[in-house]
């Protein structure tokens, strides 16, 4: 387990359950005072009550809801220091010619939309005190074959890739990261029943907490997989990736 003890103020995105909450409790575990979001109230604050930490409760796709968890978060627990963009829906249950546009470009707007909106609300402070972090929860799906849910598939290759421009767009500023947690057993997940190759839950919230650390700010912009990657063989090899350009999402002919 890592041994990093973090200061300051988090905020999770869809920190209600599944690999949110439990990247709450992570970084209040590291000392963190952690504001968590989610649509849900009887979610957010039970595990706001059990972290000690702040309940918000709102849409992540609405940009006035983003706006009010910022104020605040900061009026209650401080300036943020760290943002963890993680709420993720994945709701197409049928074909993508037979759901409605609406439920097709709702997955869109909470899990590219919802990130850019936080990103976005929290970014000038940041910037203007000259310190802070953004992590995004991202997908293999992203880039792996095989996907048979256009609006989730898409969704998280979009995310990747704003993770990675915004790291370029903040370099030397904020270091931005994105990541996959693998395939975590949540409430979105648990259809695909018992055989599938689960990860380890603990594995995604030991990993932000050691990026949360700022022992990885080298790493920023690059892909990282919870569990495939081993982050202190990343951080002492950081120059050789920056200059061979690994643990990036890249066309190779």
């Amino acid at each position: 387990m890592p041994s990093d003890r973090l200061e300051g103020v988090a905020l999770v995105t869809g920190g209600g359950r599944g690999i949110g909450a439990s990247i709450g409790r992570e970084l209040a575990d590291a000392g963190m005072r952690v504001a968590v979001t989610g649509r849900t109230r009887d979610q957010v604050e039970t595990i706001a009550a059990e972290i000690g930490g702040l309940a918000l409760v709102g849409d992540v796709s609405r940009h006035e809801d983003v706006e009010s968890w910022a104020r605040t978060a900061e009026a209650e627990l401080g300036p943020i220091d760290l943002l963890v963009a993680n709420a993720g829906i994945g709701n197409q249950t049928g074909t993508t010619w037979d759901m409605s546009p609406e439920d097709w470009w709702h997955v869109l707007e909470v899990n590219v939309l919802g990130v850019h909106l936080t990103c976005r609300s929290m970014i000038p402070g940041m910037l203007e005190r000259a310190r802070g972090r953004i992590v995004i929860t991202g997908s293999g799906a992203a880039y792996l074959p095989g996907s048979r849910q256009t609006a989730y598939a898409a969704s998280k290759a979009a995310v990747c890739r704003y993770g990675e421009s915004l790291a370029g767009e903040l370099e030397g500023r904020i270091p931005v990261f994105f990541f996959s947690p693998g395939l975590v057993r949540t409430e979105m997940t648990e259809r695909f029943g018992d055989d599938m190759p689960w990860t380890p839950p603990e594995l995604a919230p030991r990993l932000v907490r050691v990026l949360a650390s700022g022992r990885a700010d080298a790493l920023a912009g690059r892909y990282l997989h919870a569990e495939h990657d081993d982050i202190e063989d990343l951080i002492r090899r950081a120059d050789e990736i920056a200059e061979q350009d690994l643990n990036a999402i890249r066309l190779r002919r």
